[in-house]
């Protein structure tokens, strides 16, 4: 604290918390922080900039909240695109400029499991349902189109793939940012950890 105001940099001990993000959790770290007259709570997870981060470094739960978020707009747009004043195309903009925006905002840092992903595929599918309608049989009857069919009538990335997309592009921007940038030290210490982890 005394530190900071050297500095000229105030710090607010009741709204600052701390995070220990490893995947060892010590009990030695699991008390508060204390300095001059304050203490700072530790937390297992913050929100920071709309990203819920966690001391295991995991994006399960980011991408729970990511998803219903993108149902609560997905819900809040049903008439549009149910509409028969709208054509299909302008409905898969609004899917696309809007609700998944909503549910890809920070995925470039997703670590995705075969779980999320179904849960991703899920979701699109349900949207894509309620834009091109279900199929008319020749018996009269109305049947909900198939998976092969929503992405053959799509015909654009799926969810899954554009956020495999996102990732590969963002890793190439921090490889150019040179060994000079601390996130390119971050990324490359993360997964050297990763590999000798699974070594050993």
């Amino acid at each position: 604290m005394v530190a900071s105001k050297e500095i000229g940099q105030e710090v607010n001990a009741d709204k600052t918390k701390y995070m220990v993000m490893s995947c060892y959790q010590n009990a030695e770290h699991s008390h508060n922080i204390k300095t001059d007259d304050s203490s700072f709570e530790r937390v297992e997870e913050f929100k920071y900039l709309g990203t819920t981060l966690t001391n295991q470094n995991s994006t399960q739960e980011e991408t729970k909240i990511r998803l219903k978020s993108g149902n609560a707009c997905y819900h809040s747009m049903q008439n549009l695109l149910s509409s028969n004043l709208l054509t299909k195309h302008i409905k898969i903009k609004i899917y696309r400029t809007i609700i998944l925006l909503v549910v890809l905002y920070e995925c470039e840092t997703w670590l995705l499991t075969l779980r999320e992903e179904h849960r991703l595929r899920v979701f699109e599918s349900r949207v894509l349902r309620r834009i091109f309608g279900p199929k008319s049989e020749v018996t009269g009857e109305w049947r909900k189109l198939h998976n092969e069919k929503l992405n053959d009538l799509y015909s654009s990335p799926s969810t899954v793939q554009m956020i495999k997309s996102r990732r590969m592009r963002w890793a190439g921007h921090v490889v150019r940012m040179g060994e000079r940038r601390e996130i390119y030290t971050g990324v490359w210490w993360g997964n050297l950890r990763e590999r000798t982890t699974w070594k050993t």
